[in-house]
């Protein structure tokens, strides 16, 4: 998107938006953790992401890996949006015979690795960073972690094997809305003090306010080439975020809304059912 159009917040309010519909629709789940994604989302495929999306394997493109797999339907509206597949594909996500399956799946269009499992997503890009600067490329990975993503072992297992390779080329963006499937993070596993902890495994991190779309554009874009580092930014959200009565409240985790608050909460963002 040329960057004189860029409205971040009609972007993720778009996405937001369909993020209800869809999981409504499907009557699945994950919709807090799609909804805290959103702004992040919206700036990388509005401006950040070097992608084509008439070329989605265009050799030089960036890459993108959803490590918390669960909160997919937020990249599939992203991704529809950026125009790698047609909307309407949205109007049958997770139902029987749909292009697009309720985990993030390798095969559709734009997408680069499957996630399920949570711990998988900074290996995978880790290798793809390796491989770029086995071959001389200039792309870069970007991979959004979960919390829960940080309470496995692979993922700092892929931290050390990062710093330990020089890997500049790859960023880990935490979306710490600070709650997990069965609870808050300081009760499951307290990651605190986490920026902290990615600087003593040699990376560059920084905290932002992951819904402010200018602090998620100025981190993105403050991130050097050719540090020696890799970069990790430890983005502070709301799970929910966008849906006050869906804010901060682990049973969004599972739960779909009903036709009611299906509009109670389109009512919140400004759109129409």
């Amino acid at each position: 998107m040329p960057e004189d159009t860029i409205d971040y917040k009609a972007f993720s309010t778009r996405i937001r938006a369909q993020v209800l519909r869809m999981v409504h629709r499907a009557k699945s789940g994950h919709l807090g953790s799609s909804l805290s994604i959103a702004d992040i989302l919206a700036v990388l495929y509005g401006r950040i992401l070097n992608v084509d999306p008439a070329q989605p394997d265009w050799p030089e493109r960036d890459r993108f890996i959803l490590s918390k797999g669960h909160a997919v339907s937020a990249v599939y509206v992203a991704l529809a949006e950026r125009g790698f597949f047609p909307r309407d594909w949205l109007l049958n996500y997770y139902l029987n015979g749909s292009h697009l399956p309720g985990h993030i799946t390798y095969g559709v269009p734009g997408v680069e690795a499957s996630a399920g499992a949570l711990g998988h997503g900074l290996p995978i890009g880790c290798g793809m960073a390796l491989a770029a600067k086995c071959d001389d490329k200039k792309y870069r990975v970007y991979v959004i972690l979960s919390d829960g993503d940080c309470d496995e072992g692979s993922t700092w297992e892929a931290a050390l094997f990062a710093h330990q390779h020089k890997l500049d080329n790859i960023v880990a963006i935490v979306d710490y809305n600070k709650i997990q499937g069965f609870g808050r993070t300081k009760e499951v596993l307290d990651l605190d003090p986490l920026a902290e902890k990615w600087h003593s495994f040699g990376w560059s991190a920084r905290e932002i306010d992951g819904h402010d779309h200018r602090q998620i554009e100025q981190a993105l874009l403050g991130i050097p080439f050719e540090s020696e580092r890799p970069s990790c930014i430890v983005a502070h959200t709301v799970k929910g975020k966008g849906v006050s009565f869906m804010e901060d409240d682990v049973a969004w985790h599972y739960r779909s809304p009903d036709d009611k608050q299906l509009r109670e909460a389109l009512d919140e963002l400004g759109v129409s059912e």
